[in-house]
């Protein structure tokens, strides 16, 4: 177990001192419950109702838009106010908010999937009582009772989140961001590495060619003897970090890490058997592929650390043969001096692109102190509707879009400028479009775009000059082929259960440990010293229960439970 050291009792107190504050002045707002007689279909109550958002600033949007607010106030006779959290760690921040009991009308936080701390946290807190049962709430809706439909959430989402036997048909959390149909594609977004067009044409080599990371050190190798230099004048690092920074990224040497898409570093090998990476040669294979790069100058010496600034600079500059990780709408590339590389093939073989059957993202629930819930359910199910996401999307029409003769919004031109050159100002419009996000919390989900709005995303209709460069790459990467060809996956991830194991927190924290330590053997001095490093890994792994959580997985694997690996 971690320590509770002295920054994590601050935490508590201020989440106390916090919540107290917002609590005191809901018990002193005024409500009504009657129905005005001019009031539209939609009103619910005259009423503020506040929510509490676990999670980092720029995904908060706290304050409204006081013209959105007031629409808002008009539909739905409701007063939206949110208040963010003052510390860095969004977990922390939920235990100690939690922990202080005296809670706003809902929480709001982070959960892409069960299998995150924020999970353990919040099944406590229901065990415990502290959140109110949404399932008749949520049955009684127009679009969240879709969550009650066979096939309509994807299993993670309804065995592991909202529907866990243990609950028996309760549901305390509200798991956000559903496809509204499986396997969709928002957005066609082309990932992983991408090299200089000027080496492609200067080497004469097929980018599409580079699949494995033997093929990936060879090519560097003729990166570097070439003396390729920047727009400065200076000699290009063959292979640089991601366009947003230092990260230990899959992309470059996928066929050197044991794990599937989920990115856990559980699989199975031939035989059937479930193993983790640290009981498998693959971590320490991959340390030596990277020293021998670093040693060579064939790797940049910051691509793990390097800050996101110097990195855009980088990119800017083609200060980098290959980056490591970048995607065909990254606004850097718009002049396309990048192009797609590989994708890599992986330890299971040939690259496939695999979908998930849907997946989630971020979730609320409604504390048991809260009166009238179903406001809360109601206002979150408006916000979820084609109308709501309208406004929560695309603003006010008149003055941030028109109707086509579709009833589809049309973006004015004048926003979309305003979001280039001047995004804080434009945020301050008050709605996704420009990162505005206060309705993310209770409504975004039931999500399909193109048949609610006539685009996949937000302006791309008007823009369409805009995003040229990201359609040429979809077409250089094969996209659609790939598309036709994926695999769509549904099921839980290996890691979905850890905290039904006993000693889960343990093993969770040593499975980070891993992922940390791996980094330490990259920069290690000799192969020795990353030996040791792995193995005393392995043995912090094995000591926290791995072999026991494998078996675990193999117990709900028997069950019926589909892992995503």
């Amino acid at each position: 177990m971690k320590r509770v050291s002295f920054k994590f009792l601050t935490l508590i107190l201020i989440g106390i001192l916090m919540l107290t504050a917002c609590t005191d002045s809901k018990k002193s707002s005024s409500e009504s419950r009657e129905k005005p007689k001019e009031a539209p279909k939609t009103w619910i109550a005259d009423r503020t109702i506040k929510g509490l958002v676990f999670m980092s600033d720029g995904d908060v949007s706290a304050g409204m838009n006081p013209e959105i607010a007031k629409e808002l106030k008009k539909r739905t006779g409701i007063t939206l106010e949110l208040q963010g959290i003052t510390v860095d760690d969004s977990t922390e921040a939920l235990t100690a908010g939690l922990a202080s009991g005296d809670l706003p009308d809902f929480v709001a936080f982070y959960l892409d999937h069960s299998g995150r701390p924020e999970m353990q946290i919040l099944l406590k807190a229901a065990r415990e009582g502290m959140f109110h049962d949404l399932t008749p709430m949520l049955k009684d809706s127009k679009v969240y009772s879709k969550y009650f439909e066979e096939g309509y959430l994807p299993a993670d989402t309804k065995n592991n989140i909202m529907f866990r036997p243990e609950f028996k048909g309760a549901s305390y959390f509200v798991h956000m961001a559903i496809d509204r149909e499986p396997g969709t594609v928002s957005r066609k977004y082309v990932g992983g590495p991408y090299i200089l067009k000027d080496i492609v044409d200067k080497l004469g080599i097929n980018p599409a060619e580079i699949d494995t990371h033997e093929k990936l050190r060879a090519l560097a190798e003729q990166i570097k003897a070439a003396n390729f230099k920047d727009v400065n004048g200076k000699p290009i690092t063959p292979i640089g970090p991601t366009v947003w920074g230092g990260a230990d990224r899959d992309f470059i040497f996928n066929d050197l890490i044991w794990t599937g898409t989920k990115g856990e570093k559980f699989l199975k090998d031939k035989d059937g058997q479930i193993k983790h990476e640290s009981q498998t040669d693959y971590g320490l294979e991959r340390v030596k592929f990277v020293q021998g790069l670093l040693k060579d100058g064939l790797l940049h010496p910051e691509f793990f650390t390097m800050a996101e600034n110097k990195a855009k600079e980088g990119v800017v500059n083609k200060s980098f043969g290959i980056v490591s990780d970048m995607h065909n709408f990254v606004v850097e590339n718009s002049d396309m001096k990048y192009v797609p590389l590989g994708p890599i093939d992986t330890v299971q073989g040939d690259y496939q692109m695999e979908l998930p059957y849907k997946s989630g993202y971020a979730g609320w629930s409604i504390p048991t102190t809260t009166d009238h819930p179903e406001d809360i359910v109601k206002l979150a199910d408006y916000l979820a509707s084609r109308e709501g996401k309208l406004l929560a999307q695309y603003g006010l029409e008149g003055r941030d879009y028109t109707l086509d003769e579709k009833g589809n919004p049309v973006v004015k031109k004048e926003v979309l400028e305003l979001k280039e050159k001047n995004p804080e100002k434009a945020q301050k419009l008050g709605f996704r479009g420009v990162r505005s996000y206060w309705a993310e919390h209770l409504g975004f989900t039931d999500i399909d775009n193109m048949a609610d709005f006539g685009e996949f995303e937000y302006g791309e209709r008007v823009s369409g000059e805009d995003t040229a460069a990201a359609d040429k790459i979809i077409k250089l990467w094969n996209y659609d082929e790939k598309l036709k060809n994926a695999k769509i996956v549904d099921g839980s991830t290996p890691k979905s259960f850890i905290f039904e194991f006993e000693n889960g927190e343990n093993l969770n924290i040593a499975l980070d440990t891993y992922n940390e330590n791996l980094l330490r053997a990259y920069y290690s001095k000799s192969e020795s010293e990353a030996k040791k490093i792995l193995s005393d890994s392995k043995k912090l792994l094995e000591k926290a229960g791995l072999n026991d959580y494998i078996k675990l997985i193999e117990k709900k694997e028997k069950e019926g439970t589909t892992i995503r690996y």
